[in-house]
C-alpha cells in the first residue's frame, strides 16, 4: 500500500492511496470520511486486493490529506466529478471498475453520466431520492457546520457533528464543497448502462430506497448487507459483497 498525491485539473493536490495489483478498481469514499476510514480500516480494500484488484482510493477535495482551500473559486459546480475524471486520466485508466459510498456514490454516478465508462459500478449507501435530492441533504450538513459549537446530544445533527470532530474536518472547506455537488436528473439514469450493484444496509434509508434505484437503472442489482448508513461500512459483508460483485 502506498499513498501519494496527484494534481487535479485545476492544480489542486489530491491524495490517493493504492493497494494491491491487478484489475484497477477506483473506490470513492463518503462525506466527511477518507479512503482510510471507508475502505482500509475495516479490511474491504485488503479483501479486494487479495481477490486480484488494484484499489485506487482518493481522498476527496476538502477531505483527508487532499487540498482544503478556503477559496470559493476552488469549488466550482461539479468539482468532485471533475476530480474523479482527473484521477481516471492520471492513472490512464481505460478498463477499470468503480465504486462509491454515499457522496462517493453520487460522484461516481454523475461521473458515468458525464462520460466515464467503468466495466462495473457499485453505488453503496445510495437510493433513488438521494441522487436527486442533494439540496435538502446538503442543507442538513451546512446547518450542522454552522451550529457546530452549539449542537448537543439529542440534536438530529449530533451524529454528524461527532463524525466531523472525529475526522478533524476543516469545516470552512467542507462548507464550500457542499455547495458545489451535482444533483443527478432522473432522466439521466438511463445513461448508467453497465452492471450496477446497489449495496446498502438493511436499516439504511439516509439516501432513500436503494431497491428503487436498482429498479430505475438499466442493469441495477440490489444487494443488501446489515447495518445503518454509518454502521454498514464496518460490516465484513460490505467487503465480501464488493468482492463478489466485481469478481463476476
Amino acid at each position: 500500500m502506498n499513498t501519494n498525491s496527484f494534481e487535479s485539473f485545476d492544480g489542486a493536490s489530491l491524495a490517493v492511496t493504492v493497494m494491491g495489483e491487478g484489475r484497477p478498481l477506483v473506490l470513492v469514499h463518503g462525506l466527511f470520511s477518507t479512503a482510510e476510514m471507508n475502505w482500509i480500516k475495516f479490511g474491504h480494500a485488503a479483501k479486494l486486493a487479495e481477490a486480484g484488484f488494484k484499489c485506487i482510493m482518493p481522498d476527496l477535495r476538502a477531505h483527508g490529506a487532499s487540498a482544503k482551500s478556503h477559496d470559493a473559486r476552488k469549488y466550482p459546480h461539479g468539482i468532485l466529478t471533475k476530480d474523479l475524471t482527473a484521477l481516471v486520466d492520471h492513472f490512464d485508466l481505460t478498463d477499470y471498475d468503480l465504486a462509491g459510498f454515499s457522496l462517493g456514490a453520487r460522484t461516481s454516478a454523475k461521473g458515468v453520466i458525464d462520460g466515464l465508462q467503468p466495466r462495473r459500478l457499485a453505488l453503496c449507501g445510495m437510493g433513488l431520492e438521494g441522487l436527486s435530492g442533494w439540496k435538502n441533504r446538503s442543507a442538513f450538513f451546512i446547518d450542522a457546520i454552522d451550529r457546530f459549537d452549539e449542537i448537543k446530544r439529542g440534536d438530529p445533527a449530533f451524529m454528524a457533528k461527532s463524525f466531523m470532530k472525529t475526522m478533524g474536518i476543516d469545516r470552512e472547506a467542507a462548507r464550500l464543497l457542499l455547495g458545489a455537488v451535482d444533483d443527478v436528473a432522473s432522466e439521466d439514469l438511463a445513461k448508467i448502462t453497465m452492471p450496477t450493484a446497489l449495496i446498502c444496509g438493511d436499516k439504511d434509508q439516509d439516501n432513500g430506497s436503494a431497491k428503487e434505484l436498482a429498479a430505475a437503472l438499466p442493469d441495477g442489482q440490489y444487494r443488501e448487507i446489515p447495518g445503518t448508513h454509518m454502521s454498514s461500512v464496518a460490516e465484513p459483508a460490505f467487503g465480501d459483497t464488493l468482492v463478489g460483485f466485481f469478481s463476476e
